[in-house]
């Protein structure tokens, strides 16, 4: 069996497998070929593939003779029509929002598993690249804030007098957050941080950060520990809560997302017309409509004399720890549907397998992705 991994398009940094990686799944009987030139941006030559055992292709060959095909962006339809029926594609899909690719996808008949959709639980840890990306992407929004603001983040003793901390807000203590707040710690700041789902209220104080709680949140166990829509009062109440806050602090970084909708707004213009000249919001969650009223996606502007900095692909800055990180995580969830003598083998009966795959066979496996889908037909 033959695994392909594609070069990442466009300005993205990071390659779905390092050699080392690769090293790896070639010890599980399987044969990897790298599309030319696919590791550059991450510092990694296709000489440092060859010596590993790998074989250098174009991308055409791999689309059309790779059994399994990696890729950590979503795989576009131009080239799904390339890849045989009964092929694998394993990448981050974003079933919820890319309706037409998913429906192509099927009707490829292509099996397809969505990295993205690995589920929350325990024994997934290991595969949930989400959670390694985020990881990432909250260290990365704490350094770019700090270059970023006209301020120390510690306090400071100086001959020429004090110089107080840098106060921090996180929305959302996810993985992103709860990193964003032990980064922010580390340098110093002052940190608070607001969530929805009263269960992270210890994460977040055992990491030193004061947890901002608006009472009557909405939580529902089946939503995998992410954040549900809340009601309309929640919301207001939410809103006065945040501004009073965000008026207050010199950071904020904005991490909350729900799954296939649009992000929450959080921050308003008047909130940021209220904030102190010179503070600055990264906001993570820009290519969802972001959680700030002035987000603009990829984009950093200045208004109201605040920065806002519009940016939700963090981990392509770190191409190199990124891609070891989902390269361990792939390899994890290869070992579920590779075995020993290196065939494919799907056992649907396993949980992680199942949660994780949308098509197969000409068919939606994902009830959720199905059910989304067929309610906006």
């Amino acid at each position: 069996m033959v695994i392909g991994v594609l070069k990442e398009p466009g300005d993205e940094k990071r390659v779905a497998l390092l050699p080392g990686e690769v090293k790896t799944i070639i010890g599980m009987n399987v044969a990897v070929w790298i599309e030319s030139k696919a590791g550059n941006q991450a510092f990694e030559s296709d000489a440092a593939y060859a010596e590993v055992g790998a074989t250098i292709k174009e991308r055409k060959s791999i689309l059309q003779a790779a059994d399994i095909i990696l890729q950590i962006n979503e795989i576009d339809q131009n080239d799904m029509a390339a890849i045989p029926s009964g092929k694998v594609i394993m990448s981050m899909l974003s079933p919820l929002a890319n309706h037409e690719l998913i429906k192509f996808a099927q009707a490829q008949q292509l099996t397809t598993f969505s990295m993205d959709f690995v589920p929350r639980t325990t024994r997934a840890q290991a595969m949930d690249v989400l959670s390694s990306m985020a990881s990432v992407a909250g260290y990365k929004a704490v350094l770019k804030a700090a270059e970023a603001l006209p301020h120390f983040f510690p306090m400071y003793i100086t001959a020429a007098g004090s110089i107080k901390p840098s106060k921090v807000l996180i929305l959302g203590a996810g993985v992103a957050g709860l990193q964003a707040i032990a980064t922010a710690r580390k340098l110093g700041a002052v940190v608070e941080a607001f969530d929805v789902r009263s269960a992270v209220k210890e994460e977040v104080m055992s990491l030193g950060a004061k947890f901002v709680e608006v009472e009557g949140a909405t939580e529902d166990k089946a939503a995998g520990g992410y954040a549900v829509e809340q009601t309309e009062e929640f919301k207001k109440k939410q809103t006065q809560m945040i501004q009073d806050h965000a008026i207050k602090s010199d950071v904020v970084i904005c991490t909350a997302q729900i799954p296939g909708r649009r992000a929450p707004l959080l921050i308003t213009k008047d909130t940021v017309e209220a904030m102190k000249p010179g503070s600055v919001i990264v906001d993570m969650a820009a290519s969802t409509g972001g959680n700030c009223e002035l987000t603009e996606n990829d984009v950093t502007v200045v208004k109201h004399e605040v920065t806002i900095i519009g940016d939700s692909n963090l981990p392509c800055s770190m191409s190199v720890d990124a891609s070891f990180m989902y390269g361990k995580n792939m390899i994890n969830f290869l070992k579920l549907i590779v075995d020993k003598e290196g065939n494919l083998n799907l056992n649907w009966e396993d949980d992680i397998v199942a949660g994780t795959c949308i098509t197969h066979a000409g068919e939606i496996k994902n009830e959720r992705v199905k059910q989304v889908i067929e309610a906006n037909n």
